[in-house]
């Protein structure tokens, strides 16, 4: 008995320790450069530590995406970054700064025709990047003897897409924004009655011109998918696909939609089978700050931190405005630790603190800190909500201001428009959300809420793309609703047919009373 038992733990301990079966898979991963960049790298490094190989396809001239890492094999491409840079995204907040100063009901629109010129000008650069691809046939072959298991891609960056479909692979997307706007509306029923449209600025409870605004913003999503984004791509689908073949069929073929989004922070709405919610998977608890960072948070005493940090693309506000608010923070009693870029304030006071980078996630979850003065996107929502720190928004670009709105509408911001920002206007909203425990109890709650799940949000993402793995796909998720005709889809052929049955049941009634009204006319008549 004793002689066997060593071989049965060594038989035991293989069985626990062994890998799963789609370890060592390998995975095609096309990306999105920015902070679309940081919660793609979070989900890249659990992978590689399950076993997985990864490529990463990257621009030769990307910001943040590194070409030597210890988790990943980097196969540089033409891509979209080779011909944008930072400067651009400045230029942009000028111009959208300009749109604020439009009558509430219509900035929204104007800030949507600004985006509108940027998406026509990036799809025209996707699209010749992706033909450069496909029409390279040492590049593709490469790819294909590549033997891929599944393709992993953020479809804000269409190429992924393209090539995932031309390589026949499992796809899962790392999706929030696809083409023109949110997820969901791409993939799942979307009632505008209640479900705002992105960039609307809206919320789910809306009286009639919200609707209104609503529906608008919603057509205009329409046209601009049909006549602006889908030309872009139609020589290079007529060349490599089947006919028929569209960006948005192309989409829609992907298995599994990892959406980053929780319904703590979204609006409730219809979902489908395939789309699995990971909001918030980037967070996680805080670690130990540099030295000197802690030493001056500790600095603080009671009156604890704020922090303030307005993300990793826009580089600098307007002067007048950086001035008014480094005024502002010093008459605080708090700290402040500022990232920031640029010429220094002159007003700037001893308790603020610049920095070029912090490490957000393990500040926001310092006890010391009481704020967080950000400009809405998504990832530093998030991390606001599983640290539970409210939220002094300064929205500047995109879905920021839709962002912010969602923790307004629940009590756990303030927003403050950076074209009317004042040191009193600014002060006073700072003072608010210091000293107002409402803002910190309501996103206590949300953190609460947040975090109640059987799973966590990064386990959650890692089953589901193992699943897809095992499974080679997830075809069985799928609604038949993408294959049908529109009017199919809205079954309008049924409503022509029940009304045509209707018409045809009451004009045969009109004309069976008009036969007995005559017969009955013609037979009194007769007896006169």
């Amino acid at each position: 008995m004793s002689s066997t038992l060593p071989i049965f733990l060594t038989g035991l301990c293989f069985l626990l320790l062994k890998p799963t079966c789609c370890s060592g898979s390998s995975i095609l991963v096309v990306p999105v450069d920015g902070s679309h960049w940081i919660n793609m790298e979070v989900i890249l490094r659990e992978l590689h530590s399950r076993g997985h190989n990864i490529t990463v396809l990257r621009s030769a001239h990307s910001w943040y995406i590194p070409s030597n890492s210890s988790f990943y094999t980097a196969i540089n491409v033409s891509m979209l970054e080779d011909e944008t840079n930072k400067d651009f995204y400045n230029d942009m907040l000028r111009n959208v700064a300009e749109c604020r100063r439009s009558l509430t009901f219509i900035r929204s629109f104007c800030q949507q025709h600004l985006l509108t010129s940027m998406l026509a000008n990036g799809h025209k650069i996707l699209a010749r990047s992706a033909a450069t691809m496909l029409d390279d046939n040492v590049f593709m072959k490469k790819l294909q003897d590549s033997k891929f298991d599944l393709m992993l891609t953020d479809p804000a960056l269409t190429l992924g897409v393209i090539l995932g479909s031309y390589l026949k692979l499992p796809m899962v997307f790392n999706v929030r924004w696809i083409n023109n706007g949110e997820g969901h509306f791409a993939v799942a029923p979307s009632p505008v009655s209640y479900v705002p449209v992105s960039g609307s600025e809206l919320h789910d409870q809306m009286d009639f011109q919200e609707r209104t605004k609503n529906m608008l913003h919603y057509l205009y999503s329409v046209v601009e998918q049909d006549f602006i984004i889908n030309p872009m791509y139609s020589d290079l689908l007529q060349r490599h696909f089947p006919p028929g073949t569209d960006l948005l069929s192309l989409e829609r073929s992907a298995d599994i939609w990892l959406l980053r989004a929780d319904f703590v922070f979204e609006f409730p709405r219809p979902t489908m089978p395939n789309v699995v919610y990971i909001g918030g998977f980037q967070c996680k608890m805080s670690r130990p700050l540099p030295a000197e960072l802690e030493a001056f948070m500790q600095s603080s005493g009671e009156h604890g931190v704020v922090v303030m940090s307005l993300g990793t693309i826009v580089s600098a506000l307007p002067r007048d405005t950086t001035e008014a608010m480094a005024a502002a923070f010093a008459q605080l009693p708090q700290k402040v630790v500022w990232r920031f870029s640029g010429k220094e304030p002159s007003s700037l006071g001893n308790n603020t603190l610049l920095v070029k980078w912090l490490p957000q996630n393990d500040i926001l979850g310092h006890p010391k800190t009481r704020a967080f003065v950000a400009h809405g996107g998504t990832n530093g929502m998030y991390e606001a909500i599983y640290h539970g720190v409210p939220v002094l928004g300064l929205p500047l670009l995109f879905d920021q201001f839709d962002n912010v709105l969602r923790l307004k509408v629940r009590g756990a911001a303030r927003v403050v428009e950076v074209k009317s920002l004042t040191k009193e206007n600014f002060l006073e909203a700072l003072k608010d959300i210091l000293e107002t425990p409402s803002y910190r109890n309501n996103i206590k709650h949300l953190s609460e809420l947040h975090r109640d799940r059987p799973m966590s949000p990064m386990d959650t993402a890692i089953f589901w793309i193992e699943y897809v793995i095992r499974n080679k796909g997830a075809a069985h998720l799928q609604p038949a609703s993408f294959s049908l005709p529109w009017y199919s889809y809205f079954c309008l052929d049924v409503a022509v047919l029940i009304m045509a049955l209707v018409g045809a049941l009451v004009w045969a009634s009109v004309l069976v009373c008009r036969v007995l009204c005559c017969r009955r006319f013609r037979s009194k008549i007769k007896a006169e």
